[in-house]
Order: structure tokens, then C-alpha cells, then sequence
């Protein structure tokens, strides 16, 4: 047995794309672990996601061999598809600011062996979070950050990212604006999480004025960065129903316990290639 791979890919839909695919891994002795599409009728194109391994002698020797059985395929239908190695810990630098709790839960999940990405490095504007990165091992870059020296720290971030081979980043309660540039550079592979308030409660002490306004739920988003400031495609959301009876510092725990997990699931499901972008939102195969 050779893999798992996982294939993942979008193109104008047509009849024929999922049989040309099993199609192909038939014929090469490839065995199906799992297997997910959608056809997004309103803009006409097609997802897909497919978990295989081999199983016989006709089955690609390697990433690059599987790369060069499967492109007559993605030519054939114009595909913007991805292979990837399930074998190989996909890469991320985490951006943090002072909060610790996502950094922390992220961290925690990875040194335990329940998240499988590689941490390459944690950056932030603060020096509150080197004591926690270094603990786990995790190289800690401190790079203060303002207007007059934004293009630069910007630009330190993603040598770090480069020379740690990492892919993705992380924002886990990084308090910066990226610029427009940095977002455009690292389309579809930075990770973003806030509070449910938004818009309703942008700025200073949200959970204060949530709180004052009586709301009911709170919760968190986490979603791709663009140049559309907490407006990028969604990639998972929760809420926590709370009462007249919760303080301030109450919803402020709920909605940090909320954050965490649904950073953790957003990063877990990028990492494994399960979340496709469809224009303005996400297709998500969970």
C-alpha cells in the first residue's frame, strides 16, 4: 500500500468529472478511502474531494507519480486541483498578540499529537507569548509592529514563513490589520478568528457592550483574510446560547472557549484539504 493522497479540486461542472476521476484510480489500482462532491448549481462549478491509497504494481511510485497519472484529467476539465501526501504535516506560522487562549489550544493539540500540522514558528507584536511558544519548542519571533514599520514587519513575517517552509498562517488573536498586500500574498492560506459581535459591536470592550444590550448568544468565526476586513470566506462558526445572569467576565470565558474550538476545527479541516473556496464562501467537506 502506497499514500493516502488526497485530491481536492473545483472546475466548471460538466457530466463525466467523477467518473474520469475513480475512473483513473480503477485503472491504477488506486482504493477509494473516501470520497465527497458538490455541485454548486448557482455558480456552475464543481468540488470534490478524494482520500485514496494503493492498493496493486499499477499504482504511481510517489507524489510526483500520482501528479503525472492524474494530470490528463485535470487538463481535460480545466481543473484548479491540489494533491497533496496525507503523509507530510502541512506547515503553519501562528500570529498572536497578548491573548494566549487560541495559541494555547492550538499549541496544546499539536505537542499531543491531536493536530496534524507541524508548528514552524510563533510571531507577534507583544513578548507576553514567548514564555508559552518556547515551552512547547516552538521558535518565538518578536516583531513589534506600527505604521511606520508595518511593510517591513510584514515583510519579516513572511521571510519567517519562507525559511520555515510554512504555508499557512494563523491568526490567533493577532490584533494587527494585515495590509492589503500581505492579504492579496497569502490568499486562501491565512486563517483568521473573532467574536461573533461583528459588525454589531466593532472596537474596544465588545463583551462589555454586549452584555449591556442583553444578547443572548455569542459565539465565534473563523475565516480566510482578505483585503475585506473580517469579511473573508467563512470557514467555521458556533454559538453559545447565555442569559441575564452571565457577567462580563463570563461571556468573556464562553466566547474565548468558543474561539479556540473553532480555530482548532478551521485549522484541522485546511490542513487536511477538506475546505475548497467558492467565491465569496467556503465548500467544507467534513
Amino acid at each position: 500500500m502506497t499514500g493516502p493522497y488526497v485530491l481536492t479540486f473545483s472546475c466548471v461542472d460538466a457530466v463525466g468529472i467523477v467518473a474520469a476521476v475513480t475512473g483513473l484510480l480503477a485503472e491504477r489500482d488506486g482504493f477509494i478511502l473516501d470520497s465527497q462532491q458538490y455541485a454548486d448549481l448557482g455558480s456552475g462549478r464543481f468540488f470534490m474531494r478524494v482520500e485514496f491509497r494503493g492498493e496493486g504494481a499499477r499504482f504511481p511510485a510517489g507524489l510526483a507519480g500520482v501528479h503525472e497519472a492524474f494530470a490528463p484529467v485535470i487538463d481535460r476539465f480545466a481543473m484548479d486541483a491540489r494533491i497533496s501526501d496525507r503523509a507530510i504535516k502541512p506547515r503553519f506560522v501562528i500570529a498572536v498578540s497578548q491573548g494566549s487562549h487560541c495559541l494555547n489550544d492550538l499549541l496544546h493539540r499539536w505537542s499531543t499529537g491531536n493536530l496534524s500540522i507541524d508548528i514552524a514558528a510563533v510571531v507577534s507584536n507583544h513578548e507576553a507569548q514567548r514564555r508559552l511558544s518556547e515551552w512547547h519548542g516552538v521558535p518565538f519571533h518578536y516583531l513589534p509592529v506600527s505604521d511606520a514599520n508595518r511593510t517591513e514587519q510584514e515583510s519579516a513575517i513572511l521571510a519567517i514563513m519562507d525559511d520555515a517552509g510554512a504555508e499557512y498562517l494563523v491568526l490567533a488573536r493577532y490584533m494587527q490589520v494585515l495590509s492589503q498586500d500581505l492579504s492579496a500574498r497569502l490568499g486562501g492560506r491565512c486563517i483568521n478568528i473573532h467574536h461573533s459581535f461583528l459588525p454589531g459591536f466593532k472596537g474596544a470592550k465588545p463583551y462589555h457592550r454586549a452584555q449591556e444590550r442583553g444578547v443572548k448568544l455569542i459565539g465565534a468565526t473563523a475565516h480566510f483574510v482578505t483585503s475585506d476586513l473580517d469579511e473573508g470566506p467563512i470557514i467555521e462558526q458556533a454559538v453559545e446560547r447565555v442569559d441575564h445572569r452571565d457577567s462580563v467576565d463570563e461571556l468573556i470565558r464562553i466566547g474565548r472557549d468558543t474561539e479556540a474550538q473553532v480555530l482548532a476545527r478551521a485549522v484541522r479541516w485546511v490542513a487536511e484539504q477538506r475546505v475548497l473556496i467558492d467565491g465569496r464562501k467556503t465548500v467544507v467537506f467534513r
